[in-house]
């Protein structure tokens, strides 16, 4: 989806568009990669350079809870932010360069329903990313 997308979907929920706020926007979408909210701030403060962190924290939670931003989890503790996939996908994370794919993965739900079957949980929904390294970072 794209950052016009992305903003006219703000504007729809009643969200003030402001330029600060479109050069949040703007980064995440276009970014091929997890984006921590440092990150986020440092890119768009060079569309942007008076952009307040706060405001990027706010514009942050406001995708993730409109589906249109996905929060990642990284193994130092701290999330990042990566464009939503459409539908139910999962993440390939390159440790290096941060580099996101998804990919598919319809053929784990009956490995899930078994793992919860044997400890006594209704599994209703997964989250799945593996840590690794890229091809561009493994051979580069």
């Amino acid at each position: 989806m794209s950052a016009k997308k992305w903003l006219k979907e703000l504007r729809a929920q009643g969200y003030r568009l402001t330029d600060a706020r479109r050069a949040v926007v703007e980064t995440v979408a276009q970014s091929p990669r997890a984006l921590t909210p440092s990150e986020v701030y440092d890119l768009a403060r060079e569309r942007y350079p008076t952009l307040g962190l706060v405001t990027v924290y706010r514009t942050l939670e406001k995708l993730e809870e409109l589906h249109l931003a996905q929060r990642v989890h990284q193994d130092d503790g701290c999330n990042a932010y990566l464009a939503h996939a459409e539908g139910h996908q999962h993440l390939l994370i390159c440790e290096k360069c941060k580099k996101a794919v998804y990919f598919e993965g319809d053929d784990l739900d009956d490995f899930f329903t078994e793992v919860g079957k044997k400890h006594n949980f209704a599994v209703k929904d997964h989250w799945l990313q593996l840590f690794g390294t890229c091809e561009d970072c493994k051979y580069g």
